[in-house]
């Protein structure tokens, strides 16, 4: 394993609905419809496995009830809760796209192969996402995740290619 985490946070329980367990869930994915009947979600620290009974959709939540789950006494343990799945059952992506979890961590370095940073955090701001490089100073630089800016990416090499925006060369 290639310092992949083991699973990745697909939503976030946020409290019980009702009195027959059913509980109301946060999607935090792209996929939202992975969150399906036979679904296995493992949730809180502990990853305590919870199969998925329905879903019923409530924009911008989900009306979750899972088999385990059959009061809202106990859909209340998981309140606050993260849920996850495991990593090895992602499906492949098309060339050229990323899971988060696999760019979080890569070394940056602009064209010249020069060291810019880590890529520690992605912020989705709905028009296109944007990469935060953190330097070993602690200093960040904010890198649009657009065509012209991300050269290349190499996950073997745990390596992106990126073009530092000039507003950075005055620093």
């Amino acid at each position: 394993m290639n310092g992949e985490p083991e699973f990745v946070c697909v939503g976030k329980i946020h409290r019980a609905h009702g009195i027959e367990g059913e509980v109301v869930l946060n999607p935090m994915t792209d996929f939202p419809e992975r969150i399906r009947r036979g679904k296995i979600l493992f949730a809180g620290e502990l990853k305590r496995p919870l199969t998925v009974r329905t879903v019923r959709q409530k924009p911008p939540y989900l009306l979750v009830r899972f088999n385990e789950l059959t009061s809202s006494e106990e859909a209340n343990e998981f309140r606050n809760q993260f849920v996850f799945v495991p990593v090895a059952g992602l499906p492949p992506l098309p060339d050229g796209e990323y899971y988060f979890h696999q760019l979080i961590g890569l070394d940056a370095v602009d064209e010249r192969g020069e060291p810019v940073g880590v890529l520690s955090e992605i912020l989705e701001t709905g028009a296109n996402d944007v990469y935060v490089l953190r330097a070993g100073d602690g200093s960040e630089k904010l890198i649009a995740a657009i065509p012209e800016n991300v050269l290349r990416v190499d996950l073997s090499a745990r390596t992106i290619w990126v073009r530092v925006p000039e507003a950075y060369s005055a620093e």
